[in-house]
C-alpha cells in the first residue's frame, strides 16, 4: 500500500537500551589480567566498588539496562548485591536480578534489570545445558502477546550449548511478535546458532557489526541488542569506558506508539 504524499508518520517512542558484562566489577584491560588478577577476582576491594560507581553515572540516559555476570551477594563483592546497588546508585527505580552458578559464596553470578519502566512480569528461566547455571530474564512491559517482551541472557562457551540455549529462547520468543533479545551471546551474528534464533523469531539480525570484545582492542561482537521487525533499532554504539572485559553496549529504538502505551513507555523522554 502506497502512502499519501501529505501523510504523516506514525507517532513513536524512543527508548535507549543498555546491556553490559560487568565481570562483578572487575577491571580487565589485557590478557594477562586474567592471570595476574586472579585471587583479586574473588576478593572485594574499592577498585570494583568505583568501577561500579562509574557505570552508574553513566546510566542516566538509558530507560532499561540489562547486566550480566553482577554479583548476587558472595565473597567477591563484600555480599554485595551489584544489581541493587547499581540501581539505587542510577536512580533506576526498578530493578530485579536472576541469581546463578553460586561457587560456595565465593562467587554468585546474576543477570539483572534495571530499569525507568515498570516491569508487569519479571520471570527466571535457566538454560539447557550440559553445565548448568545460565539463565535468561524474561522481561514483561504492558499485558499479553500486544506488550513489550525483553530477554537478557549470558550464553555458555561452547557452540553446542549456545545451540540449545538459543533455540530455548527462541521458542520462549515465538508468541511475542514485540520483543528485544540482550545481552553477552558468546557468538556473532552469522553463527549457526543466531541464524536459527532468527529463523524461528522476529527478531532482527544487526545491520552493523558492533564489535565488544576485548574491550581493550574490540573485534568480536559477541554482545548484542536484537529486536523485532516491528521495533525501529536507530542505532547502537558503544560505551567509551571499559567497565570489564566486554565494552557496554547502547542502542536507541523507537517504539510505534500504540506499542510503547501497551507497555507503559508512552510518556516521551
Amino acid at each position: 500500500m502506497n502512502r499519501a504524499p501529505n501523510a504523516s508518520p506514525a507517532p513513536q517512542r524512543t527508548l535507549r537500551l543498555l546491556s553490559c558484562n560487568i565481570l562483578a566489577g572487575a577491571s580487565v584491560q589485557r590478557y594477562s589480567d586474567y592471570f595476574t588478577r586472579s585471587v583479586n577476582a574473588v576478593l572485594p576491594g574499592p577498585s570494583k566498588l568505583a568501577n561500579l560507581d562509574s557505570l552508574a553515572e553513566l546510566l542516566h540516559e538509558f530507560d532499561v539496562v540489562g547486566l550480566q555476570e553482577a554479583d548476587a551477594g558472595s565473597l567477591r563483592s563484600g555480599f554485595l548485591n551489584q544489581t541493587r546497588y547499581i540501581a539505587e546508585a542510577a536512580g533506576m527505580p526498578f530493578w530485579s536480578h536472576q541469581p546463578n552458578r553460586p561457587m560456595v559464596r565465593v562467587a554468585h553470578s546474576a543477570n539483572g534489570l534495571l530499569s525507568r519502566i515498570e516491569p508487569t512480569e519479571v520471570v527466571d528461566y535457566p538454560l539447557p545445558g550440559r553445565i548448568k547455571g545460565r539463565g535468561a530474564l524474561f522481561v514483561r512491559f504492558g499485558h499479553g502477546t500486544e506488550g513489550l517482551v525483553v530477554v537478557i541472557a549470558h550464553l555458555s562457551l561452547g557452540a553446542a550449548a549456545r545451540m540449545g540455549q538459543l533455540a530455548f529462547i527462541a521458542e520462549l520468543l515465538a508468541p511475542y511478535p514485540h520483543a528485544v533479545l540482550m545481552g553477552d551471546l558468546n557468538t556473532e551474528p552469522g553463527s549457526p546458532e543466531m541464524r536459527h534464533l532468527f529463523d524461528k523469531t522476529a527478531l532482527q539480525p544487526p545491520k552493523i557489526l558492533t564489535p565488544t570484545f576485548p574491550s581493550w582492542k574490540p573485534r568480536r561482537a559477541l554482545d548484542h541488542i536484537l529486536t523485532s521487525a516491528d521495533i525501529q533499532l536507530d542505532r547502537t554504539w558503544t560505551l567509551p569506558r571499559a567497565f570489564s572485559d566486554h565494552l557496554p553496549l547502547a542502542a536507541e529504538i523507537r517504539l510505534p506508539l500504540t506499542l510503547a502505551a501497551a507497555a507503559g513507555a508512552a510518556q516521551p523522554r
